[in-house]
């Protein structure tokens, strides 16, 4: 006879005995499934509380299911033969004693009845529970069937609910984010620890346990263990000693079976239930950070005895078991793993001895990604570009820490560093730095690679105001590329010296500079972003030094070159351009004309180094015709957007001095007080709602943080069921799963919402939602 560990009458639900934290909506949303549904599995990984969940939802649904509600647990069922006696022994038919098909006796049992049986723990034993459950509910109108499994039944009757991690706050909560505020997890860890230790969550602790529930992935099971560590180690000793998370989190829980008492024994027994390709493939596919795309994870897992053909068979296994999850919300599906998952997967990768190797193979594809994406950059790629090396950022960082961490290895990551120019500047300048002055650190020969990575690294330095390091890069790179006869590279770090005597203002030294490279970059044919872009750099300091003319005729060129090529970085700065020198002539029309332009062309390749500058002389255009208060909201917005840049303006000498004496104009106008707090308020605007604020598409301002005096604003269905799934605490990549549209879309609807509300924060829309949560409208 199956027992459970608490000793009840087998079949019998166990006592609840401790609170359920988090899943109301899951709860009911199963609950709703299992009337329309006959059969429903709940999915997911080892420890993400799929059996608790479904003995919860079987508690409530007790009333609903007049011949009752019975558990089978099958953990401990070694062989598929002895599922249907497992079954037999929790429903107790009469006829156990004759020579009857037992799957016949089971049937003729439940027909005529309405019951729900809830099969626990069927991984191990999958195709023999599918059978079986087929047989039953073919012969029993009357039963439902709620599954709990690693992986789908496959039956045809199956619906399939995926168990996510609980919410978790993000790695940086807003200004007003309460970061325990209405997050399954942080309740949770609250609950359990409360119960363990008397923990009681405070402002002095509530950043630590976000953190730590961040880091454990939302996972119940590991969660609740940590909670038991508090009786001895305080929220920031564990997670100093989180490293180690099996080692850390082996004490457990009695009333769990075995393999649940540990997140250890967990994970073993997913690993266990993996075929050998599916656990080379889990071990392999550690090496990648945040998800890769399907050629990444072929390129990356295929060799030796995994073929690529096992590859994409061993990955639709591991997506099937919840170790992989799927994520179709970009323009490629991405495959990745929870932390907890890749730290075990990483364990057994260092002990298969092929970790080096593995390593070498993935730094090897994001170096070609690197470079594919430097050739392709100048043409109508650049919006996708964007997008996919920020997706794989995480995967670029790590290919950069093997390469610069790896003896014999450095020089191949100086020149993954400077493939990345591009990125550098779009979205990544800090990051940028850091890893040029490194790569150069480590790799001081005089070398092609380096001739490079100095010039890009002078350059980077640009962007962040530091100018003095940039000159030193750029000569050195120019000489050494006068040493090796790189005439390519000589032109690039002349290009950038010019750019270097511009923001210190010694325009006629910038124009010798420019024209020089421009002339190189012409008797050579030469059309790239770099060699475009110095046309409309030229054509800058021209204007400035007087000749209006030929300015603008140089950075009109650029604009049509750039068209014709579907370019748009060159192209953004070119109008940005031609925006400052018609707004130095006091015509505010054209320069407000292609400021616009500028800043549209910018967002569609995410240019955050960029949009500030856009930002910052819109509110020179505003001042300009008296708006202060408009040019307040700019400054405030653009100067948080400089903030992970370095030196607004490039500490521009020039445009700083334009850019203080806006911010003096508006001060006097509106008042010191009214000044800074318009800046305050702006600052705490989203970025993409500021640009839709810059561009006229909303008439967002910031409101005052109280919503009980103000009207019931008109939020659409739609958006009240998002604000709904805000106050739950989802994210918004959850939001776009639960709603099945991207991630951007639901972006789109919180952003809405919050322009609606008058909010700057999700916690406001969660207090919203919560005071309206029985208002129709």
């Amino acid at each position: 006879m199956v027992t459970s560990t608490m000793g009840q009458r087998a079949g019998a639900l166990p006592c609840e005995t401790t609170s359920f934290v988090g899943r109301r909506r899951a709860t009911a949303e199963i609950r709703d499934l299992l009337t329309r549904s006959r059969l429903v599995t709940l999915t997911g990984v080892a420890g993400v509380g799929k059996t608790r969940l479904a003995l919860h939802v079987a508690r409530q649904m007790r009333r609903s299911f007049e011949d009752g509600v019975r558990l089978v647990e099958l953990g401990s069922v070694q062989s598929p033969s002895l599922v249907t006696n497992a079954v037999s022994a929790a429903l107790e038919p009469p006829d156990t004693i004759s020579t009857r098909d037992p799957v016949d006796a089971l049937a003729g049992h439940l027909a005529g009845r309405r019951m729900l049986l809830v099969l626990d723990n069927c991984e191990h034993v999958l195709d023999a529970c599918a059978h079986l459950i087929g047989r039953l509910l073919a012969a029993s109108p009357g039963l439902r069937v709620l599954a709990t499994s690693r992986e789908p039944l496959g039956l045809p009757a199956e619906h399939v609910w995926q168990v996510l991690p609980l919410t978790t706050p993000g790695p940086r909560p807003g200004a007003e984010e309460d970061p325990g505020c209405g997050y399954e997890a942080v309740a949770l860890f609250e609950d359990r620890a409360a119960a363990a230790s008397g923990f009681t969550l405070g402002q002095d602790n509530e950043a630590a346990v976000a953190t730590l529930c961040r880091r454990l992935d939302g996972l119940p099971l590991a969660i609740e263990l940590a909670a038991v560590r508090l009786r001895a180690l305080s929220v920031d000793q564990l997670l100093d000693r989180l490293e180690d998370r099996y080692r850390l989190l082996s004490t457990g829980y009695r009333a769990g079976c075995p393999r649940h008492q540990t997140l250890r024994a967990a994970i073993e027994w997913s690993f266990e239930l993996c075929d050998e390709p599916e656990r080379t493939l889990w071990a392999r596919l550690s090496v990648c950070t945040g998800g890769a795309g399907l050629s990444a994870v072929e390129d990356v897992c295929a060799g030796g005895a995994l073929a690529p053909g096992d590859v994409t068979a061993g990955l639709a296994g591991l997506v099937d078991k919840s170790i992989v999850n799927r994520d179709d919300s970009g323009p490629e599906a991405r495959y990745g793993m929870l932390e907890t998952i890749r730290d075990y997967g990483r364990e057994r990768l260092a002990g298969s001895g092929e970790e080096p190797a593995v390593r070498r193979r993935h730094r090897d594809h994001y170096l070609r990604l690197a470079e594919e994406a430097e050739a392709d950059w100048f043409g109508p790629g650049q919006p996708a570009w964007s997008d996919r090396l920020l997706a794989d950022q995480a995967n670029v960082w790590a290919a950069l820490e093997f390469s610069l961490g790896t003896p014999g290895e450095v020089r191949t990551g100086l020149r993954m560093a400077a493939a990345l120019w591009w990125y550098w500047m779009l979205r990544a300048v800090r990051d940028g730095r850091r890893w040029l002055d490194r790569a150069l650190a480590l790799d001081p020969e005089p070398t092609p690679e380096r001739a490079k990575a100095l010039w890009v690294d002078g350059w980077v330095a640009i962007g962040q105001g530091d100018v003095e390091h940039a000159l030193r890069a750029l000569h050195e790179s120019a000489g050494l590329a006068r040493r090796l006869g790189d005439d390519t590279t000589l032109a690039r770090a002349t290009q950038w010296i010019g750019t270097a005597m511009w923001i210190q203002d010694r325009l006629p030294e910038a124009v010798t500079h420019l024209t020089r490279a421009m002339e190189h970059y012409r008797s050579t044919g030469e059309r790239t972003s770099i060699s475009t872009v110095v046309d409309c750099q030229l054509g800058m300091v021209v204007a400035l030094l007087g000749d209006v003319r030929r300015g603008v005729s140089l950075c009109e060129e650029t604009v049509r070159l750039c068209a014709e090529r579907g370019e748009c970085w060159t192209r953004s700065w070119a109008l940005w351009n031609l925006a400052v020198t018609w707004w130095s002539q006091g015509d505010l029309r054209r320069a407000d004309k292609y400021a616009r332009e500028s800043l549209r062309v910018k967002r569609r390749i995410t240019d955050r180094h960029g949009i500030p500058f856009c930002m910052e002389f819109l509110a020179w255009i505003a001042m300009t015709r008296g708006d202060a208060a408009h040019a307040a909201l700019m400054l405030g917005m653009s100067d948080k957007m400089w903030e992970p840049i370095g030196a607004p303006l490039f500490a521009w000498g020039t445009l700083r001095g334009w850019s203080v004496r806006c911010r003096e104009q508006a001060r006097e106008r509106l008042g010191e007080e009214a000044f800074e707090e318009q800046c305050r308020r702006a600052a705490a605007i989203p970025f993409e709602t500021a640009v839709a604020c810059a561009l006229g598409e909303t008439r967002r301002t910031p409101a005052p943080a109280g919503l009980t005096d103000a009207p019931a604003p008109s939020l659409t269905p739609r958006e009240r069921e998002v604000a709904r799934l805000v106050a739950e605490g989802r994210s918004n990549k959850e939001i776009a799963a639960r709603l099945v549209v991207s991630q951007r879309t639901a972006e789109g609807h919180v952003d809405r919402i919050m322009h609606k509300l008058g909010v700057r924060s999700r916690t406001r829309i969660a207090a919203w939602a919560a005071a309206h949560t029985d208002d129709p409208h």
